[in-house]
């Protein structure tokens, strides 16, 4: 099996290209964002660093996660940014990385991690991805979009444009890019193209014999100690 990473920018279409991707294709797709939601809940580890990090103004009455006020507070301060990206970002590539290993038990050739920040996270999270999408749109779409979805100013909606890589830098690093300037049937073939360029793909062929042969050579290892210690 191998890993497509879907990334773009916030609000150029992605979360609509990981539906088509879902729904129409049946392939399974791990959203960060759900799992970013999932590990700050009261009680779990990143919402204890966070307290003691933040503060008790960043929770709400009932101890959730004020996402709009942290949202306030990190998007004008690149400093807690990172220590935000710091504390969360572990604790949710561990539940990622761990549904990929489900998905694999279960034979599928690959899955998509719907990634935001695929190439703000400082790590080693690249080397594993086989294959990049990035989603585009042009720049005053982008803005109009996150501005009609978050019902803010355009101060903010630009401080959160901003705060991610360039899209055209992101274009350049992917293997496929998504024009989603257009309608949603346009975006849809756009995907349908990419989607059977992975399927032609036998890179997992190549892992799952590779996965075969680590198997193998444990089994015999486990199997030649054993002999050791009963001829012993």
């Amino acid at each position: 099996m191998f890993i497509v990473g879907l990334t773009g920018g916030i609000s150029t279409g992605k979360s609509t290209v990981a539906k088509i991707l879902h729904n129409e294709h049946g392939i399974p797709v791990i959203d960060a964002d759900f799992y970013a939601r999932k590990v700050v809940e009261p009680g779990k580890k990143a919402w204890y660093k966070i307290r003691s990090t933040f503060g008790d103004e960043v929770l709400k009455s009932d101890d959730q996660l004020d996402r709009e006020k942290l949202g306030h507070i990190v998007f004008r301060d690149i400093s807690k940014r990172k220590c935000l990206n710091q504390i969360t970002h572990p604790e949710i590539m561990k539940e990622m990385l761990w549904m990929v290993c489900k998905y694999a038990l279960k034979g599928y050739p690959f899955v998509v991690m719907d990634l935001p920040l695929l190439f703000e996270i400082k790590g080693d999270l690249l080397r594993f991805i086989h294959k990049i999408i990035v989603v585009s749109c042009e720049p005053d779409i982008q803005l109009k979009r996150l501005m009609e979805r978050d019902l803010k100013g355009v101060e903010l909606a630009k401080m959160k444009i901003n705060a991610q890589m360039p899209l055209e830098e992101k274009a350049r690093l992917a293997n496929f890019v998504i024009d989603n300037n257009g309608s949603f049937e346009e975006t849809c073939e756009q995907v349908n193209q990419v989607v059977a360029v992975l399927k032609a793909d036998k890179f997992h062929l190549k892992m799952r014999i590779l996965f075969s042969l680590v198997l193998i050579c444990l089994f015999l290892l486990i199997i030649y100690l054993c002999s050791l210690w009963y001829f012993r």
